[in-house]
């Protein structure tokens, strides 16, 4: 049984303050908004990186969902 991945709370909020803050940065794409992530953050694990980006992804199809 596969159950999904588990976002922290953390990764969670940094993901949406940085789309609330940069909305114009970061698109649908993963790779696009890794390497946004990378650019805007301080993030030193690729893991998290690489987390945050996923959710920012995810967050961002979301919110903009009708556009």
């Amino acid at each position: 049984m596969n159950l999904g991945n588990i976002k922290t709370l953390h990764i969670k909020q940094m993901a949406k303050q940085l789309v609330e803050r940069f909305p114009d940065q970061f698109s649908k794409d993963f790779e696009h908004n890794k390497k946004k992530v990378a650019e805007l953050t301080d993030i030193q694990s690729k893991e998290v990186r690489n987390r945050v980006a996923g959710y920012v992804t995810r967050y961002y199809r979301l919110k903009f969902r009708n556009t």
